[in-house]
């Protein structure tokens, strides 16, 4: 499956990545590991650190740029859309298969709103803070983002969690 993993942009060695960095590192191990292709917006936070781990184990990452970013340097493949933040984060969703959301400021919430509009899964890793954390609490029925209800959004505490929710959604495609 293509994962697509969003959250937090920023140096990685600062609040909050500095204490998401190990969780993104093993998200993107895992991924690898389990032989899924890593979609991301190819930068620095979140981005850096899960495509990180996937490289770690020859995983395939795909980084959807801004235009004129030459992206982090764990990308497989970068993709210069052209496009600014938001207009990348858009097209981003169209080349995914399901999403796993960490954290995250604005354009975090972006994505998942596009994520749903597209009726992909999506995946809330708790605990993490940002959009990721504060979706969850106003989702109808704990896991719609309004009542047109095109796709569920899981909420899970752990990357064993999340990858195991991911060969769920394979399963019963």
């Amino acid at each position: 499956m293509r994962i697509g993993v969003i959250g937090y942009s920023g140096d990685v060695d600062t609040s909050p990545m500095d204490s998401l960095f190990g969780l993104c590192e093993n998200l993107g191990e895992e991924i690898a590991k389990r032989g899924h292709v890593l979609v991301n917006g190819g930068r620095d936070g979140v981005m850096e650190a899960v495509s990180r781990g996937a490289t770690k184990f020859g995983g395939t990452v795909v980084g959807i740029l801004p235009k004129s970013d030459a992206g982090n340097g764990y990308l497989t493949v970068a993709v210069d859309t052209g496009m600014d933040f938001s207009m990348r984060s858009i097209l981003m969703m169209y080349n995914v298969d399901v999403v796993i959301s960490i954290g995250g400021k604005v354009g975090t919430g972006l994505e998942l709103f596009a994520a749903y509009a597209q009726s992909k899964p999506v995946i809330l890793l708790r605990g993490t803070g940002g959009w990721t954390d504060r979706i969850a609490s106003v989702l109808l029925e704990g896991k719609y983002i309004d009542d047109r209800k095109l796709v569920e959004i899981k909420s899970v505490w752990s990357v064993e969690e999340a990858l195991e929710t991911v060969e769920a959604l394979e399963t019963k495609r």
